[in-house]
């Protein structure tokens, strides 16, 4: 499910969650160790991302839409060797999975592209190779990267800057007409998981005490546009 439906399907199926039982999510964003923390303790939380991506075709079917590496790891040790066993369990299934240690660090560093380029798709409602070819659009993503890259650093994270900033105007740059899920869920006047994206850094920014405007605005932004989609505003 996508983040905003998290606690929703959890709430559902909390019958099914026992003392013993994990739960692992590898959605977008960050920060989703908050939303499973009501239900298990974190001695039974798994987080990571995956390069697999799929398709909803009906109720309970989805169709896989590509193979790539899924990164998993925990907050805490993993005292009972849970992780070792998920992995066998998913390269039996076909994918290519990888234990991390400091998971957070791989899940930011995928969250970098997200908060910057792919919301400003999703604002401008334009295709992702548009962001690095116009000037206030990039000035606009290099912006929200450094103010990400603040809170990493604060959190105890260690990235490159200009090496970000450069990736991702390549990721733009060989993407010319590339969409993002933001940009499709504005565009068809769906509610977006902007709140474990770009609200991941604001969330992480006050509580670190690291300044956080330019996300802070971004935030709004979008969910104005989803009001404006859910009141019918041309």
């Amino acid at each position: 499910v996508k983040s905003l439906f998290s606690k929703a399907a959890l709430e559902e199926n909390r019958h099914i969650i026992g003392e013993h039982t994990y739960l692992m999510t590898l959605q977008n964003g960050a920060g989703h160790e908050d939303i499973l923390s009501e239900f298990v303790p974190k001695e039974r939380i798994i987080i990571g991302t995956t390069e697999d991506n799929g398709a909803v075709l009906d109720n309970a079917y989805v169709r896989r839409g590509g193979k790539g590496k899924t990164n998993i790891g925990m907050l805490v040790p993993d005292k009972e060797g849970m992780l070792q066993k998920v992995k066998e369990s998913f390269d039996l299934c076909g994918f290519d999975t990888h234990i991390y240690d400091n998971i957070q660090q791989l899940i930011w560093d995928k969250l970098f592209t997200n908060v910057s380029l792919s919301v400003l798709t999703g604002v401008l409602q334009v295709p992702i190779g548009f962001i690095a070819t116009d000037e206030y659009a990039w000035n606009m993503t290099v912006i929200l990267i450094k103010e990400a890259m603040q809170v990493a650093k604060a959190m105890g994270l260690e990235f490159n800057e200009e090496e970000m900033i450069e990736r991702v105007r390549n990721t733009s740059l060989n993407s010319p007409e590339g969409r993002t899920s933001i940009y499709a869920d504005l565009k068809a006047g769906r509610l977006t998981e902007v709140n474990t994206i770009s609200g991941a850094v604001v969330k992480a920014g006050d509580r670190l005490g690291v300044p956080v405007p330019s996300h802070k605005m971004i935030v709004n932004m979008v969910h104005a546009m989803e009001n404006k989609s859910k009141n019918n505003v041309e």
